[in-house]
């Protein structure tokens, strides 16, 4: 397992990814309904992996990460099948899986 101030720094910046995210996905028009609900579930879910990091409790780091993990896979797809998602959408939606992937993988 990583050592907890290393996951604390690296979903640091996952919440940043997250929250750019979030801000594009106001600020668009015309967003698929999926997208929109996975970023905004993912918003959501931040304080949980933060609180589970606070406690230092691995099995609940290692599942916060995993559910927003899949959040960030559906948006992923979601991101694919949408004609109307911007480049800059897409960029911040890739980078939020990605640095939830490995994070996860980190974390196994």
């Amino acid at each position: 397992m990583m050592q907890a101030k290393e996951v604390a720094r690296r979903f640091g910046a996952i919440e940043h990814a997250i929250g750019q995210a979030a801000q594009l996905c106001g600020k668009q028009q015309g967003m698929p309904m999926d997208l929109k609900d996975c970023i905004n579930q993912l918003d959501q879910q931040k304080s949980a992996v933060r609180q589970a990091i606070d406690t230092q409790d691995d099995a609940r780091i290692r599942q916060a990460v995993d559910q927003m993990e899949s959040l960030g896979d559906r948006a992923k797809r979601a991101c694919g099948t949408a004609a109307s998602v911007t480049p800059e959408m897409k960029s911040a939606v890739l980078k939020v899986h990605d640095e939830l992937s490995d994070l996860k993988h980190q974390l196994h």
